[in-house]
């Protein structure tokens, strides 16, 4: 409802009749969501002392002072009971009551005021906070602190209301004081920088708030501006107050200059685990170097250990060939030993073999085993199940079934009676297994694979090569199986070196065969799946396996296999139960790394025609082009790039909305691009520049840049070399605009721009010429070189108009408006943008809008328009932060900061260029970095945080002399001039 703030009704509805009061804020009162009229100040203002006395009786003249202090007007009693009485017309009826010749509020519950609320909310986190719980003390915290809608009692006269209205911003500020804690604690220190300098502009003589920005800026590898912040609050205490900071705050100082290591970021503290030391005594010995799987022995550890008073413990391990599947179960059970005194039965099933045991001659062993004679065993299944299960009655017996082939085979071998327990292992998930404890076994963690390494090999040997030995471990895809025997055929061969072996693991076509040793071989435990693979399962397992993507999603994957999505669904979860996949997440697939080597080995091997392999490539590449070619026109409608985009002959995926299309655009960026640079050959090179150049939202949101470039550099070289120009253009294009938007390499960008052209030329490619052009009127104008930009510019809308490219023709534009600005031309840069801007909303391009909002807030900042530079720069954010733009939400953020300066706001531009910051790390160049520092810096002065405002220049002269750039002058000035203040 309009107008209605979030009180104090945010947990748990209300019925439709409740009324609800508010303090923080104006005085306000609702019925359901009814906002009820509450009258004048002086009424609101008893409205509120009697609000606070939390149903205690106020008297007239404890009223009277609240309302109007020592010097009362002379019909002060009259006015009080005219106000009660106007209040008790519009509240319930019983709700203001008279008594004791004062007044109360009787409120049916605490929580309908929402300090109250805040209170309850305030303990709970306090409750949480002392438990451990931070992440659930800040989310309450958060809850209290959204209560407040502005300063509290606003516009309520009277001395108890200012009294009150002191003490509840007191309050406030100890609440956000303490979530601010949390959130460091939690780790969320580059995010509280930004509001932490807000807040230390708003309340500068507020000791804590400047501790705690030291500790965020510290955190955040800002250690000379945390120094800073603790010297420009020794500086304020002494001229404001004649005081120096508070021994915690100097004591901070002191750790931040030694680096003292408790500053770091705190980590949660890993849960110790323990379980019952068992020792069964019919399981395999177990072997002596097991390493790792705390949290695995733990859990199942806790599944056996309650078997006592449960009809049974069932857990069924599963995992891939080679995982430890065995090691674990015989490891766990040796350790349950005390808690099953009565036995310990172990057999192995022969699940993954040709011939799996039977049941039946399982459980005559397990009678024999038990004491059963052998006359009293019966012949059928079903009688041995049932003597089985009553030889068990009474006792604590704990059953290993390894290497079981499906439930069908287990189900009559579990003991089923109270006290007893079954571990079962299979590559095969046992979803039918009713009752069991599922567990799926993944590979080692790189520390726990090294831990097994070592202990194999020697301690000697690993610490004198550990990264050849982390190499090694990594090659062996952090399967146990896989180290154990590298690692044994390592400690077999004294003259090997830890680096010679990690070499012959380096060659991907002979690691399979280089995993072998004795009877242990990883492509042998590979086989035995394999083998058992229906036709159908068999040929998605191997032509998945040629995808060099991380994962496959369910779409792509019915691409490389030519199928509906329902049928290749149901192959790929049959896979997932053998074990031979893994589904990384709903709809997504993943091959273990020594798996996916074996599945192509196999298709080289098994696959016929042997084109067939190509053809699933190509069609998963088809697939990414229709797809992100449907993405890149959401986005902009009527866009003429993708009519000068290659044929894709399979079909992608459709969207109706931004949104879903961004999300599988972003979800799916290091599939597409191993897939782009997969297909770098003759007769795909083309289909893969274009799927790079539809999908440039990765590389201009800086969320793939890195490997956006990468492959970019990759076909540039590749079309060079096989003399395609039209490739090679367009490869130079995406690198030239990568490069224009990463902000450190202008004069590689000006090179590839003007070669880029060229090329486009020469191979008939108009819109890679127009788009060229562009790309270097934007980059000459980063560069100071005006002249150039403008001709390069109005070359490229002549060019645009020419084949009928609008959004192409909007752009160049917005950036010639930058131009015109740059030289001086407001009035035909705010006109330029304007242009360019309504060009794009007859599009319905929201995202190329809001660059134009950009563009148009720029020029309209420098003709002095604050307001709608403030409401242009606002709507591209929105938009920006919206389209998970990372990049322009930074920069958008950081040009209001300038606006804020140039509106002689400081505080407002120093959150802004705080917030600008922490999104562009990592992204958008030393350049950018350094103006916004530049920006940052001249905000800090602004509030008097000169000395962090000198840190931030000096970090900002250092990046730009580096680079260059003539920004680095206007820094020298702004530092000469504070060394003189």
């Amino acid at each position: 409802m309009e107008g209605v703030p979030r009180v104090p009704q945010q947990r748990g509805p209300e019925e439709s009749a409740t009324l609800r009061f508010g303090v923080l804020g104006p005085v306000r009162a609702w019925r359901g969501e009814e906002l009820l009229a509450t009258g004048s100040p002086q009424q609101r203002a008893l409205l509120a002392a009697l609000l606070l006395r939390e149903g205690r009786t106020a008297t007239a003249s404890e009223l009277i002072d609240a309302l109007w202090g020592e010097e009362p007007p002379p019909r002060a009693l009259a006015a009080v009971r005219t106000y009660a009485s106007r209040l008790r017309k519009v509240l319930s009826p019983g709700v203001l009551v008279s008594e004791s010749g004062g007044y109360a509020l009787r409120l049916s519950e605490a929580r309908s005021l929402d300090v109250a609320a805040a209170q309850e909310l305030a303990a709970e986190a306090e409750k949480a906070k002392n438990t451990g719980d931070l992440c659930h003390a800040r989310q309450v915290l958060n809850e209290a602190l959204a209560l407040w809608d502005g300063e509290s009692l606003a516009r309520v006269p009277g001395p108890y209301a200012d009294t009150q209205r002191t003490r509840l911003e007191e309050w406030r500020l100890q609440l956000l004081e303490s979530r601010l804690y949390m959130d460091l604690e939690q780790g969320c220190h580059a995010e509280a920088v930004s509001e932490l300098t807000a807040l230390t502009a708003a309340h500068p003589l507020r000791e804590r708030l400047r501790e705690l920005l030291m500790v965020a800026l510290y955190r955040s590898g800002r250690q000379a501006e945390a120094l800073a912040v603790y010297a420009d609050t020794r500086r304020l205490l002494a001229d404001e107050l004649g005081v120096d900071p508070r021994p915690g705050l100097k004591d901070l100082q002191q750790r931040i200059l030694q680096a003292d290591p408790s500053l770091a970021e705190p980590s949660a503290p890993a849960q110790e685990v323990s379980s019952a030391p068992v020792r069964p005594a019919q399981l395999p010995a177990t072997v002596p170097d097991f390493t790792g799987r705390a949290s695995f022995v733990a859990e199942l550890g806790a599944v056996l250990a309650s078997a006592e008073g449960r009809v049974m413990a069932v857990s069924a391990l599963a995992g891939i060939g080679g995982v430890g599947k065995t090691t674990l179960a015989v490891h766990v059970a040796h350790q349950a030993r005390s808690a099953f005194p009565d036995g310990q039965l172990y057999v192995d099933l022969q699940g993954a073999g040709s011939r799996a045991a039977e049941p039946e001659t399982v459980l005559g062993a397990f009678l024999r085993a038990l004491g059963t004679a052998e006359t009293a065993i019966p012949d059928s299944l079903e009688e041995r199940a049932a003597l089985y299960r009553s030889v068990l009655d009474g006792r604590r017996v704990l059953v290993l079934l390894d290497n079981a082939k499906d439930a069908a085979q287990v189900r009559p071998l579990l003991p089923g009676t109270e006290g007893c327990a079954a571990l079962v292992t299979s590559r095969v998930r046992m979803v039918d297994l009713a009752g069991a404890h599922l567990v799926d076994l993944d590979v080692m963690s790189p520390d726990e694979a090294l831990s097994l390494f070592t202990k194999i090999v020697g301690e000697e040997r690993v610490a004198a090569e550990r990264k050849a030995a982390l190499d090694v471990v990594a090659a062996c895809g952090f399967l146990p199986l896989a180290i154990r025997i590298a690692a044994s055929r390592l400690a077999a061969r004294r003259t090997w070196t830890v680096s010679v072996l990690a070499a012959k693991l380096a060659d991907e076509r002979r690691r399979l065969d280089e995993l072998q040793a004795g009877d242990l071989a990883v492509k042998a435990t590979f086989e035995l799946g394999y083998g058992q693979l229906e036709p159908a399962q068999a040929r998605a397992f191997r032509l998945l396996g040629l995808a060099d993507g991380p994962d496959i999603s369910l779409a792509a994957a019915a691409a490389v296999l030519d199928l509906p999505v329902d049928d290749t669904e149901d192959l790929l979860e049959s896979l997932v139960d053998t074990s031979l996949l893994e589904s990384a997440a709903p709809g997504r697939y993943r091959y273990h790394d020594l798996v996916r080597l074996y599945a192509r080995a196999c298709a080289e091997r098994d696959e016929h025609p042997p084109s067939e392999r190509d053809a699933a490539l190509s069609r998963l590449l088809d697939f990414y082009l229709a797809t992100v070619s449907g993405v890149y026109l959401i986005e902009r409608p009527g866009d003429r790039l993708v009519d000068h985009l290659e044929h894709a002959a399979y079909p992608g995926l459709t969207f109706s909305d931004r949104h879903p299309a961004q999300d599988w655009l972003y979800s799916e960026a290091v599939c597409l691009l191993a897939c782009v640079r997969q297909a770098m050959r003759t007769g795909m090179m083309r289909r893969a520049v274009d799927v790079l150049w539809a999908a440039v939202d990765l590389a201009e949101s800086g969320a793939n840049s890195k490997e956006y470039e990468a492959v970019a550099a990759l076909l540039r070289d590749v079309a060079r070399e096989a003399g395609d120009p039209r490739t090679e253009a367009r490869a130079l294009t995406a690198l030239a605009f990568v490069h224009q938007h990463n902000g450190s390499r202008f004069d590689v960008a000006v090179e590839e721009a003007q070669s880029a052209n060229e090329l486009a030329r020469s191979a008939d490619d108009p819109l890679t010429a127009c788009w060229s052009s562009n790309i270097s009127g934007v980059i000459a104008l980063y560069q100071n070189r005006n002249d150039a930009g403008e001709v390069h510019l109005t070359g490229a809308i002549e060019n645009f108009r020419v084949l009928g490219d609008r959004p192409g023709e909007a752009s160049a534009l917005c950036n010639l408006s930058r131009v015109h600005l740059a030289t001086g031309r407001t009035e035909t840069a705010v006109e330029l943008a304007r242009q360019g801007t309504a060009m794009y909303d007859d599009m319905g391009h929201a995202l190329k809008g809001a660059n134009g909002r950009y563009a148009l807030g720029l020029a309209l900042t420098q003709s002095g328009k604050f307001a709608e530079a403030t409401e242009c720069l606002h709507q591209a954010l929105w938009v920006f932060r919206d389209s998970r733009q990372r990049l322009w939400e930074g920069m958008t953020l950081f040009r209001l900061a300038e606006l804020d300066l140039a509106a002689r706001r400081p505080a407002q531009a120093a959150a802004n260029a705080e917030m600008a910051l922490t999104l562009l790390r990592g992204i958008g160049g030393e350049w950018r970095h350094a103006n916004v520092l530049t920006v940052l810096g001249r905000s800090l002065n602004g509030i008097g945080q000169l000395d962090r405002a000198r840190v931030c220049w000096r970090e900002a002269l250092e990046l730009l002399e580096a680079l260059g750039a003539p920004e680095a002058d206007e820094v020298r000035g702004l530092l000469k001039v504070a060394s003189a203040a």
